[in-house]
C-alpha cells in the first residue's frame, strides 16, 4: 500500500512553521509527524502539499493509495485501521477526514465513501501553533515508548546522577559525564551522539535528539524537545526546538517554539505570562489579527531562518516568521513579518539575496546544502508576507 500525507485544513493555523514544511515534517516529541506514522506503518511516506513546496516535498501517487491527515498522531489503534481501509472507504473524526483509500485518478467524494467515525479517547492532533508545546509532554511519552519499545539503552555514567534509571534511554555515542537526569515526571530520551556538558540539569519528559548538545549549567525544565544538530544553554521549559538552531548562551525560553536555523543571542529572553496573568494572544496569518489561545502560559514562536541578537527580549505571544532578523533594545512588536530587519525602533525589509548568502553559510556549518529548491521556497514566502510587512 502507498501512503501519502496530507495537511488538512490546519496548515494555516500552523504558519509560520508550515511556511517552509509540510504540516508531516512538523516535531512534536521526539519525532517528525512523519517519522512517527512511518514507524507505526512500516512504510515510507510522501506529501500532497502547497504548490510551492512540492519539489522538496514530492508526492507519489500509486495504483492503491490510503492518504492521512498528517495533523493527526497516529497510535497503534489508529494505524490499524488506517491499514485496514479499503475501496472507498474513509475514516472521521467528526467532520474532519483522517484517512481515505484512493485508486490513482480517482475524484473523491466522501458522499459516496463508506464512513468510519473515529470516536475513542486516544484522538492526539495538533491544529494550533501553541498545541506543538502544550502537547509536547504527552508526545514525548508516547514517542519514548514507540522508540525505546524491546531495546537496551547505554548504561548511565558513574558521575551522573539519575532519578526513575527505567525512564531514562541513552543511544550509542551520547555523551553525559556529569550532570543531572530527573524522570520522575516522564522520560528522557538521549539522542545518537548527543552531549550533556557538566552541571546541566534536566527533568523529563526531554528529548534531546541525535547530534544535540545542552551546554554546562543549563536548566531544563519539563516538556522540552532539542531537535537534532541544535545547541542549547540556559534555561528552557516545555519549549520545541526542531532542529539545527542555537540558544547557546544564558537567558529564558519557555512555552515556545522554535523552527530549524535559527539563532538567539546571548542573554535571550521571552516572557511566557502577562503582567495581568490574562490570556494570551497570538497572531493568526487567517484572520490577520490576534487569536485567543486558552492559555495563560504562552512565550515565542519563532520560523526557519529567524535570528535575534543579544539582550533580545520578546513579549508574551510573540510570533516571528521566516527570515527575520532582530536585535537593539526594547520589546519587538508581538508580530514580526517574514524578512524583516530590525527591531522595537522600526523594521526593514531583509533582502532575499542577503538572506540567502546567510542562509548558505549557515546551512553550509552542518554540511548542509541550501539548495534551489530551499531558495525558491523562501522566494514564494518573501512574496506571500509582502503585505505584512508594508503594514
Amino acid at each position: 500500500m502507498n501512503y501519502i500525507l496530507f495537511d488538512g485544513t490546519v496548515r494555516n493555523q500552523l504558519l509560520p512553521f508550515t511556511f517552509t514544511r509540510p504540516v508531516a515534517d512538523i516535531r512534536i516529541g521526539i519525532l517528525t509527524i512523519r517519522k512517527k506514522w512511518e514507524k507505526l506503518l512500516g512504510f515510507t511516506t510522501t506529501t500532497v502539499t502547497e504548490d510551492y513546496l512540492s519539489e522538496k516535498y514530492p508526492m507519489v501517487e500509486m495504483e492503491q493509495n490510503i492518504f492521512i491527515n498528517a495533523s493527526f498522531i497516529p497510535s497503534e489503534n489508529l494505524v490499524k485501521i488506517v491499514k485496514g481501509l479499503s475501496e472507498n472507504q474513509a475514516i472521521f473524526y467528526n467532520d474532519e477526514p483522517i484517512a481515505f483509500f484512493t485508486s490513482e485518478g480517482q475524484e473523491v467524494d466522501f458522499e459516496s465513501y463508506d464512513i468510519v467515525q473515529y470516536s475513542t479517547d486516544d484522538v492526539f492532533r495538533i491544529e494550533h501553533t501553541w498545541d506543538i508545546f502544550s502537547k509536547n509532554h504527552e508526545a514525548i511519552k508516547r514517542d519514548f515508548d514507540l522508540i525505546t519499545k524491546g531495546r537496551e539503552s547505554q548504561p548511565i555514567p558513574e558521575m551522573t546522577v539519575a532519578f526513575n534509571k527505567e525512564q531514562i534511554f541513552i543511544e550509542e555515542g551520547a555523551k553525559l559525564p556529569l550532570c543531572s537526569l530527573n524522570a520522575t515526571e516522564g522520560p528522557i530520551y538521549i539522542g545518537k551522539d548527543a552531549e550533556i556538558m557538566e552541571g546541566s540539569m534536566i527533568r523529563g519528559p526531554f528529548a534531546l535528539c541525535d547530534h544535540a548538545t545542552v551546554k554546562m549549567n543549563a536548566k531544563i525544565y519539563t516538556g522540552c524537545t532539542i531537535g537534532p544538530h541544535s545547541k542549547v544553554g540556559g534555561e528552557l521549559n516545555n519549549s520545541v526546538i526542531m532542529g539545527y538552531s542555537n540558544k547557546g548562551h544564558d537567558g529564558f525560553l519557555g512555552n515556545a517554539v522554535i523552527g530549524e536555523w535559527c539563532n538567539l543571542g546571548a542573554d535571550t529572553n521571552n516572557s511566557n505570562l502577562k503582567n495581568n496573568y490574562a490570556e494570551v494572544r497570538l497572531w493568526d496569518y487567517e484572520t490577520e489579527g490576534f487569536a485567543k489561545t486558552g492559555l495563560q502560559f504562552c512565550g515565542l514562536m519563532m520560523g526557519d531562518h529567524s535570528k535575534c541578537g543579544i539582550n533580545t527580549m520578546f513579549n508574551t505571544g510573540t510570533v516571528v516568521g521566516v527570515s527575520a532578523n532582530i536585535f537593539g533594545s526594547g520589546f519587538p512588536r508581538n508580530f514580526v513579518p517574514s524578512f524583516s530587519w530590525g527591531g522595537s525602533g522600526g523594521m526593514t525589509t531583509y533582502k532575499t539575496n542577503k538572506a540567502f548568502e546567510v542562509a548558505k553559510v549557515v546551512m553550509a556549518r552542518r554540511k548542509v546544502e541550501f539548495s534551489e529548491a530551499d531558495a525558491k521556497i523562501l522566494e514564494h514566502v518573501f512574496e506571500e508576507t509582502t503585505k505584512w510587512r508594508r503594514s
